[in-house]
């Protein structure tokens, strides 16, 4: 899965979280903006409650159940800055990308 079949996946699925703004920042290989309050999903570098940082093959690896998103995160794999909450209702989101 590449980062364009990602973000197609997200937009075609309309993933947001509602209400909040979270930004998956796969460093050089880009970024993609959820923005649950203009239903928009982009892959604009804006400001967000919560931004996910993690590589985009451990990102792939998480969205194909290869890799559990707890384990990425004590593994330090997957960085979340702002909200935790937020973070915690990605589940959704993962879910929608094995679909």
């Amino acid at each position: 899965m590449t980062y364009d079949e990602i973000l197609n996946r997200f937009q075609s699925a309309g993933v947001t979280v509602p209400g909040k703004k979270v930004k998956f920042d796969f460093g050089d290989q880009g970024k993609i903006h959820l923005d649950g309050g203009a239903n928009k999903v982009s892959s604009e570098d804006a400001a967000a409650d919560t931004t996910i940082k993690v590589k985009l093959e451990d990102f792939v690896a998480m969205a194909q159940g290869a890799l559990d998103p707890t384990a990425a995160f004590m593994q330090g794999k997957l960085r979340v800055e702002g909200d935790m909450g937020v973070a915690m209702q990605l589940q959704s989101v993962m879910a929608k990308l094995r679909s």
